[in-house]
């Protein structure tokens, strides 16, 4: 067991509590739901990007490369100033959801390239132009474009093509649990020696708006500042170096933003406006407040650097750096050592190098959430009463909800709330690393704080009742599956746990989900924003409803989840047999509506286009099958589990009643599973599909004129890139087109697409499907890859090679160049470029180019367990 496994070990035993203190902090606080009290619920205009500087949160903190403690009391993160710029780079600049040609989008250039799992090693890179940072350029151009041209980025305004900028890389050591060395160290790119102003940053979060006492900072000498007081104690910091000291308050600038006057004489822009306005009563010479700055004014000579060491510390240290070096080297060390464990067996130092990045873009990527929402509907008692539309305005159905957990997040300046199934994905990257970690994830969001009383789990903040895939069952299994691979032990009461609490869920979803009782689901927005003809959040223009493929087939794979997991708790306790029953059947009945032999049932396969598609019912009546070939239609091939004749034995009244219910209805049986056959390797199938469906489908999976990109599984088929799918309704026109890139339409904001482009989440599920089934059917079974090659693979061989291509979107190609890239030259080619990765949200079905939220690690750090 290496240092860190250690680690781990003696925090999830209860002995430290090493998770205490990491990167917590959000990189967009503002534009948020939680911080929107206006009338019009338009969070972005809220509080947008210029008054961030000046107003005090209520929800949380954001910086750059910041740390907190788990409860976010105490905050700190790095500050730069060039001299050009007209204000401090306190947080990272970005796009509204208006401003950006395809919503919003941050505009900056950082990267995460390390973590361990208790953050006792961190290491990220942000690049600080040495000239005036284009904030109007950036806002503007983008305005101008329309959203058939690409977003126009940072990087595209040639304002690091002379190499006049500054590579700052922010990193940090543990060397207890509240003892962290800090360290930032400035790169000078140029040819050219260039000053920079550097600023580590501490504030309190405005707590004691709700009342609590009121914490304070308060310079001790030496570089030193006691920050006192408040329930998580005193702590010390200590600088290295020479730096002016700062103190102000993290209060609002009402005089600012709103034109009154000033509940405190230093406000939370005062350490800006000292600096930049070279205002010096605008910080408190007393050298006290709520938020303090050490202001480094350095000039960093040409193609060298400067390092700048700190150190916090819950207890007082005679010689804070005496051993500063040595404590960051072993800490480097045990970190390399960690994933030199890990990743024994990956293959090539490029795929090593890609993998430990999306690994450290899901640490990197945990947040401190905090929201009450009644509160939030109802204000604060000191503060201006909220308008009385509120009440029954967004997620007024959610007076339950009360978060303030670390929480991974999708993207901490894109998406910097949780979202349901991307939380699900989340866990299953994480858990290879740290699955007490991941099993905690999962037990929030169906702990009571959240979950609704009816038994929906919250989607995202925006619309806490939207409806995302249920993929919970499946990320439990899995977490699972691999805590015991690596802890050689059952996790029985996890997994009961999380069983007792889907089972409301699971509820929900049939009650609700299912408005005509025949078994196929409506679902509605899904997770897969604009994939179908209609905006599926909303209601059917002209009435009806959309029988879903996707929902009704999520459903499907739920049972089996579900039922998988019934039959590992029956060794715990035999009780269970019958929760396995009960899904078993359940999954049956569905499966019978979905593949059009439910007595009442259209049934949503397709015999002639050998796909499955959704139905479209008419007020009328009537109805009609959209053959809109889509990802949609893929989905079924999800929901399939494997055991061995060892369990089928161990289960004898779940065998029984199957075997009862296979007289009843041979003809749903025989075309839906194989669970009473076994193949050479003693396997028992349950699926949605047998061989003849199932290579039908792979025929469309695997045709480049369709669903095969050189970089994975597109989300729609490429036949409509010439040929759009025309379906009027009404008298409009619901045409789809193939959209290898962003967007052409603000379905859903617009900035994302599902018309198109290559998703990581769906790749990795049909991927794992195709897994699953060559357990059952062994090297017997192969099929043609591509479809019209004649060429012949395995299904594990056909996912291997589908992992080839998603991992070549991150991998050097031939040409040295990483497709993610777009071919860029700079970012392909440039030394301090070329080897620091970003996950997209999404990628171009035809070249791979990262599009969407630029460091989503989120679910795309699933590239990371490709094999």
């Amino acid at each position: 067991m290496n240092a860190e496994q250690t680690r781990l070990q003696q925090h999830y035993a209860g002995e430290t509590n090493w998770l205490k203190w990491g990167p917590y902090l959000s990189e967009r606080q503002w534009g948020t739901v939680r911080e929107d009290y206006s009338a019009e619920g338009n969070s972005w205009d809220a509080v947008t990007h210029d008054m961030a500087r000046s107003k005090a949160y209520r929800w949380g903190e954001e910086g750059i490369a910041g740390l907190s403690d788990d409860k976010q009391l105490l905050c700190l993160s790095m500050a730069l100033w060039n001299g050009q710029d007209p204000i401090l780079k306190e947080r990272l600049f970005g796009l509204t959801n208006n401003e950006g040609n395809h919503g919003e989008d941050v505009k900056e250039l950082y990267y995460y390239l390390d973590s361990t799992p208790t953050h006792s090693y961190l290491k990220m890179l942000y690049k600080y132009p040495q000239q005036a940072y284009p904030y109007q350029w950036l806002i503007d151009e983008n305005r101008r474009r329309s959203k058939l041209e690409p977003e126009f980025e940072l990087i595209d305004t040639g304002i690091f093509n002379e190499d006049k900028y500054f590579d700052v890389f922010a990193e940090y050591a543990k060397h207890k649990e509240e003892d962290i060395l800090i360290k930032y160290t400035v790169y000078n790119r140029s040819s050219a020696d260039a000053p920079i102003h550097l600023l580590p940053q501490f504030w309190y979060r405005n707590f004691w708006l709700e009342g609590e006492n009121k914490p304070k900072m308060i310079y001790q000498g030496n570089n030193t500042v006691l920050f006192h007081g408040g329930d998580l104690g005193d702590y010390f910091v200590y600088a290295d170096g020479t730096p002016e000291l700062l103190f102000t308050e993290n209060e609002t600038n009402n005089k600012r933003l709103y034109q009154s006057a000033n509940t405190a004489t230093y406000v939370k822009d005062g350490i800006n406006n000292r600096v930049v306005n070279n205002q010096k009563d605008a910080v408190n010479a007393n050298h006290e407040g709520t938020k303090a700055a050490f202001w480094y004014q350095l000039n960093v000579p040409a193609k060298g650097s400067i390092t700048v060491k700190l150190r916090l510390s819950k207890t007082k240290q005679i010689n804070a750096f005496g051993n500063f070096d040595q404590l960051f080297n072993i800490r480097q060390a045990e970190a390399d050592q960690f994933y030199s464990d890990v990743q024994f067996n990956t293959n090539t130092d490029d795929e090593k190098l890609v993998q430990r990045q999306a690994w450290a873009g899901m640490l990197w990527n945990k947040q401190y959430y905090n929201f009450n929402v009644k509160r939030w509907l109802d204000g604060d008692p000191q503060e201006p009463a909220p308008p009385e539309s509120r009440k029954h305005g967004r997620n007024n159905h959610w007076k339950h909800l009360v978060a303030e957990d670390i929480l991974s997040m999708p993207d901490k300046w894109e998406y910097p709330w949780f979202a349901a199934w991307d939380l699900a994905f989340h866990c299953i990257t994480l858990a290879p690393l740290d699955p007490g970690f991941a099993k905690k994830q999962l037990l929030l969001l169906v702990n009571s704080n959240y979950i609704h009383p009816n038994g929906q789990l919250p989607a995202y903040e925006w619309d806490f009742g939207d409806v995302n895939p249920p993929v919970h069952a499946l990320a439990a299994w899995q977490v699972y599956q691999t805590d015991r691979q690596i802890n050689f032990k059952n996790d029985f009461t996890f997994l009961e746990e999380i069983f007792q609490k889907l089972l409301l869920n699971f509820t929900w979803w049939v009650n609700r989900k299912d408005s005509e009782g025949n078994n196929i689901f409506e679902g509605g927005f899904l997770g897969l924003d604009n994939i179908g003809v209609f905006n599926r959040s909303a209601p059917v223009p002209g009435g009806g409803f959309l029988e879903q493929a996707d929902g009704t087939s999520w459903m499907a794979m739920y049972s089996l989840n579900m039922m998988r997991i019934a039959m590992e708790l029956t060794a715990y306790s035999p009780t269970y047999e019958t929760m396995a029953i009960k899904f078993a059947e359940h999954f049956l009945f569905i499966a019978g509506s979905l593949t059009n032999i439910g007595e009442d049932a259209l049934g949503l396969w397709d015999e002639q286009d050998g796909f499955f598609y959704d139905v479209l019912r008419k007020p009328d009546g009537g109805y009609d099958r959209l053959r809109l070939r889509t990802l949609v239609g893929l989905i079924p091939m999800f929901a399939v589990i494997v055991f061995d004749e060892a369990r089928w034995r161990n289960l004898p009244r779940l065998t029984e009643r199957l075997d009862w219910f296979m007289q009843q209805r041979p003809d749903l049986v025989n075309l839906v599973s194989r669970w009473k056959d076994t193949k050479g390797n003693q396997k028992h199938l349950f699926s949605l599909l047998r061989g003849h469906r199932m290579k039908l489908l792979l025929k469309r999976m695997l045709d480049t004129n369709e669903f095969l990109s050189p970089y994975g599984i597109r989300s729609i088929s490429k036949v409509y890139e010439q040929q759009p799918f025309k379906y009027m309704l009404n008298n409009a026109d619901y045409s789809v087109k193939y959209l290898p890139a962003e967007s052409d339409s603000s379905m859903f904001g617009g900035n994302s697409n599902w018309r198109g482009p290559i998703w990581m989440p769906i790749n990795y599920l049909l991927i794992s499907a195709l897994y699953r089934f060559h357990e059952y059917y062994s090297d017997d079974f192969k099929v043609e890859y591509p479809t019209h090659s004649g060429k012949y693979f395995t299904l594990v061989e056909i996912g291997d090679a589908l992992g080839e291509r998603l991992k070549s979107i991150f991998l050097k190609n031939e040409h040295g160049e990483r497709p993610v890239f777009g071919g860029h030259p700079k970012l392909n080619h440039d030394p301090h470029f070329k080897d620091y990765i970003l996950f997209h949200e999404y990628f171009h079905g035809d070249n791979g180019k990262g599009l969407g939220a630029s460091h989503q690690t989120g679910w795309t750090g699933l590239a990371a367990l490709l094999r």
